[in-house]
């Protein structure tokens, strides 16, 4: 029997395996900050690895980019977020709390009420007629909606003036725009063709939380489709099917996922679609696809005085192209999959063990390595370790009983354990133990490697 847990209790968890800690938790923390622990960065990076590995790698016409998080600002100001990227923001006058209108109103309404659709005066009119109370004192006194710019800004050299100010990246997407010609014509791409990137954006939220859910600095994988109008429709619903494919690829299940179309349209775009995850809170988006039409390289051309277009090799007709936009929050996904993969399971003699369900090809480590007795075991199953992490992320593990051992694996998702004792010196042979049913089987030492892939890829 399985029983899932709290979000307190994950977070406890993520901190004492290894997985995530608090940022700068010495100096007591930076609110919603975090630091991916050795457990959790190799999750991370696999999920990484499948990312690019579906929307680079295996696609003939899709290249990749790391553009700079620090752009000329002119690059915000074309995008439109120097004028318009803000959250709508209400003060409690009675504790001075601040707090985000929309959030309230999914809040009170615990999701109910669609707050994207609605205006500011309707979000301000909701609050009011509805008798909202502040979450923090429980007082009614709020002020009107004000905007606030979630962009971080520092200066550029050693003097603060405006002409200095450059802004910490918001997205990533716009680095892609940016290098749309410098990709097309330096590998004569032709359309469609499309640029991905990993990389990290800011954003300065005031009401971040549910562990790394919402948070001021996060990761994003972009792939923007650039194309012809007219192909803008199917390639949306391309990369919608894409997306559930993908996610249910990590191991995240099709009960948990659902599509939540956009009923407020930005005012460039043609169509918009998350993808949503049942956390243990809630809904929460973890995707986004987007038809973004040709509104960014149009910007970008009347903005930077070049020709953004596109000529056409066959017909030498001339055009700015349309961008279909897939945007993945890792740290968005990374919560999905701790959420899902960890379970407390109860065993047939009552006791109880916790265990990260991975699937194999995200799990952060695919075998631990461990010798039964360490004075007499140790030196050969260092020897063991040498020849799987040539090809595998190995974990060596050689503090306490072999029983906690297991435990500790299990814990962190490790797919296999491998036990190094007498038999492994005498016979040459180890003790295999399984993650998910703990079943043990008995195999060469040299038929190992292949025994763990074949069984990975099953």
């Amino acid at each position: 029997m399985e029983k899932k847990i709290s979000m307190e209790k994950l977070v406890n968890h993520c901190k004492n395996m290894g997985i995530i800690f608090p940022g700068s938790e010495i100096y007591g923390g930076l609110a919603n900050s975090w630091d991916y622990g050795p457990v959790g960065i190799e999750l991370k990076n696999n999920v990484k690895k499948a990312w690019w590995t579906a929307f680079v790698q295996e696609s003939e016409h899709s290249m990749g980019v790391d553009a700079s998080i620090l752009m000329n600002p002119r690059v915000w100001e074309a995008s439109g977020h120097v004028a318009s990227f803000a959250d709508p923001l209400m003060d409690c006058r009675e504790c001075k709390t601040r707090h985000r209108a929309d959030k309230l109103i999914e809040n009170h309404s615990k999701g109910g009420v669609n707050a994207d659709a609605m205006s500011n005066e309707e979000m301000e009119g909701y609050i009011i007629s509805h008798k909202f109370a502040c979450p923090v004192c429980g007082k009614h006194n709020f002020t009107p909606i004000r905007q606030f710019n979630l962009m971080f800004q520092t200066n550029r050299g050693v003097t603060q003036e405006k002409t200095n100010i450059i802004y910490l990246r918001p997205e990533t997407a716009q680095g892609e725009f940016v290098n749309f010609l410098n990709v097309q014509r330096s590998l004569r791409m032709k359309l469609p063709f499309g640029i991905g990137q990993i990389g990290k954006a800011f954003r300065n939220e005031i009401t971040p939380g549910n562990f790394t859910f919402r948070t001021i600095e996060f990761e994003q994988m972009e792939h923007q489709l650039f194309c012809k109008e007219g192909q803008d429709q199917d390639f949306y619903d391309f990369y919608k099917g894409k997306s559930m494919e993908f996610l249910g690829g990590l191991g995240l299940p099709a009960e948990k996922l659902r599509f939540k179309d956009h009923e407020k349209l930005a005012h460039y775009a043609k169509a918009a679609c998350d993808v949503e995850y049942q956390f243990n809170f809630g809904w929460g988006e973890i995707n986004g696809v987007h038809n973004r039409t040709d509104f960014d390289l149009s910007r970008h051309q009347e903005f930077s005085g070049k020709n953004m277009e596109y000529t056409d090799p066959i017909t030498n007709e001339k055009f700015i192209p349309y961008v279909v936009e897939a945007s993945y929050g890792l740290d968005r996904i990374i919560l999905a999959l701790l959420d899902n993969a960890y379970e407390i399971e109860t065993l047939e003699d009552g006791t109880e063990r916790e265990v990260m369900r991975f699937k194999p090809e995200i799990a952060p480590f695919k075998v631990g390595v461990m010798p039964l007795i360490k004075k007499l075991h140790a030196e050969k199953a260092h020897e063991v370790y040498r020849i799987l992490a040539k090809k595998f992320r190995v974990i060596f593990d050689e503090t306490g009983s072999i029983g906690k051992r297991y435990r500790r694996q299990d814990a962190i998702g490790t797919h296999f354990c491998v036990t190094v004792d007498d038999e492994t010196i005498n016979n040459g042979t180890v003790t295999v133990r399984f993650r998910d049913s703990m079943a043990q089987e008995v195999v060469k030492l040299e038929d190992l490697k292949d025994f763990i892939s074949k069984k990975l890829e099953d």
